[in-house]
C-alpha cells in the first residue's frame, strides 16, 4: 500500500487539550491537502470545523474522553450535541471500571444508547487495550458488535501505551461481521501504519503521518 492509500485511512488527529483554533484550522487544511479520511478534534471545535471544511472533509470527534467514566446520559447528550454540530464520526470511550467489574451488559447497553444518539453517524468505541486482559478485549468485541457500533478502537493515545499489532489482530478476529477496527496511539511511521493495516486495521488514528509528508516537501 502506498503512502497516499494509507493516508486515505487516517483520522488526522489533534486532541491536545490546549489546542487552539489555529491548530485545528491547520489540521483541516493539511488533511484536505494530503487526503486523509477525517480530522479527529476536540468536541468544542466541531461546529466551527464543519463550517471551515465546507464539505471537503468529514469531521470526527471524541466523547467521554479520555477516561470514559462520565455518566451514560452525559455521553449520550454529548453525542447528540456533536452530531447536531455536524460531526460525521464519533469516538467514545467505554467505562473501564465496569469492564473490571465484569459488567459487560452495562457496557453494551451504554454503547447502544450512545449509538442511538449518533443516529446514522459512525460510532467508534475506544476500549483502551493497554489496561485490559485478552479475555476482556474479546468480551468487548462482543459488546461492540451486539450494540451496533461500526468500529472498535484500540486506544485514546492518552494512556501508558497505544496500539499494538497483536491487539489489532485479536480484535479483528473477534468482532462480528461488519465491525471495523481502528488502531490509534503511538503510530508514528508509515511502516507502523502498514503493519496495523496488515493486522486488520481499517482506520488509523495518527498525527505523525501527515507531518512526515510535510517534512518530505
Amino acid at each position: 500500500m502506498n503512502k497516499q492509500e494509507i493516508l486515505a485511512r487516517v483520522d488526522h488527529t489533534e486532541l491536545n487539550p490546549a489546542a487552539k483554533w489555529a491548530d485545528i484550522a491547520t489540521l483541516i487544511d493539511d488533511a484536505i491537502t494530503y487526503g486523509t479520511a477525517t480530522v479527529c478534534i476536540p468536541p468544542c471545535y466541531v461546529k466551527r470545523a464543519v463550517n471551515y471544511a465546507a464539505g471537503k472533509l468529514p469531521i470526527c470527534t471524541v466523547i467521554g474522553f479520555p477516561h470514559g467514566n462520565s455518566p451514560t446520559a452525559a455521553k449520550a447528550h454529548e453525542a447528540k450535541c456533536v452530531v447536531g454540530d455536524g460531526a460525521a464520526e464519533v469516538d467514545m470511550v467505554i467505562n473501564r471500571g465496569w469492564v473490571k467489574d465484569g459488567l459487560f451488559e452495562a457496557v453494551t447497553d451504554e454503547i447502544r444508547i450512545v449509538k442511538a444518539a449518533c443516529g446514522d453517524k459512525l460510532l467508534k468505541v475506544i476500549i483502551e487495550c493497554c489496561g485490559l486482559t485478552d479475555e476482556e478485549k474479546i468480551a468487548l468485541c462482543k459488546c461492540v458488535t451486539d450494540a451496533g457500533a461500526e468500529y472498535i478502537k484500540t486506544s485514546t493515545g492518552f494512556d501508558k501505551s497505544g496500539a499494538t499489532v497483536e491487539d489489532v489482530a485479536l480484535m479483528k478476529k473477534n468482532v462480528g461481521e461488519g465491525v471495523l477496527v481502528k488502531a490509534a496511539g503511538g503510530i508514528r511511521s508509515f511502516e507502523a501504519a502498514q503493519a496495523m493495516i496488515d493486522a486488520g486495521a481499517d482506520r488509523i488514528g495518527a498525527s505523525a503521518l501527515v507531518k512526515l509528508m510535510k517534512a518530505e516537501g
